[in-house]
C-alpha cells in the first residue's frame, strides 16, 4: 500500500503578481536550466542535473515526495501577465538541519523586480500560517549579499555559520525569531 497523498500536494498558490504551482515533471525543461545557471551553481550548489532526465529525476525523487508527504515543498513561479516560468522557491527538509528551510532561485533575468521576495513571503505564510510552522530557517553561501538582504526582510535573522553534511563551505544560517 502506497503512502497517503497529503491532501495539500496539488495546491496552487497566487500573489499580486505571481502563480505558485508545486514543481511537476513537465517542469523539467525549465529545472535543467535554472539549475545549470552559473549563478545557481555559485550560491546554491552544483546539483548534477546534467540532462533533461536528471531534471525530471531530480523533481521526481527529490521534489514530489516531500510534497506529497507534507504537503508544501518547491513551487515554480509563473508570471501572471507572461505566463514565465521565472524561478522557484519553496521550503525544504535538509540534511543536518532541524528546522525546515526556505530557499528561492530566479532566473537572472528576472532579478531585481521583487519576485522573490513575493514568491518567498507567500510560501513563507503557506508554511507557517498553513501548515503551523513555528519557525523556519535559511541558509545563505556568504557573499550572496542581496539573498542575505531580503532574508531578512523576511524577518529571519542570522544565528550561526553552519556546514552541511558532505558540504565543505561555510554558510550563514538564518531562523525567524
Amino acid at each position: 500500500m502506497s503512502p497517503k497523498k497529503h491532501p495539500s500536494a496539488n495546491n496552487t498558490y497566487e500573489t499580486e503578481r505571481l502563480i505558485l504551482r508545486p514543481m511537476s515533471r513537465e517542469d523539467k525543461d525549465f529545472v535543467f536550466e535554472l539549475y545549470n545557471r552559473p549563478k545557481f551553481i555559485q550560491h546554491i550548489g552544483n546539483r548534477n542535473v546534467n540532462s533533461i532526465e536528471d531534471a525530471e529525476n531530480y523533481i521526481l525523487n527529490r521534489f514530489a515526495p516531500q510534497i506529497e508527504r507534507l504537503g508544501f515543498g518547491n513551487y515554480i513561479l509563473i508570471t501572471k501577465d507572461g505566463n514565465e516560468k521565472v524561478g522557484a522557491v519553496g521550503i525544504f527538509e535538509r540534511e543536518g538541519l532541524d528546522i525546515v528551510d526556505i530557499g528561492y532561485s530566479l532566473l537572472e533575468e528576472f532579478e531585481g523586480k521583487g519576485y522573490a521576495f513575493e514568491a518567498a513571503q507567500k510560501v513563507k505564510s503557506i508554511g507557517m500560517d498553513d501548515f503551523g510552522l513555528t519557525k523556519i530557517s535559511a541558509i545563505i553561501s556568504k557573499d550572496n549579499i542581496s539573498s542575505q538582504k531580503l532574508i531578512e526582510k523576511l524577518g529571519l535573522r542570522f544565528k550561526k555559520h553552519v556546514i552541511l553534511p558532505g558540504e565543505t563551505d561555510e554558510l550563514n544560517y538564518y531562523e525567524t525569531e
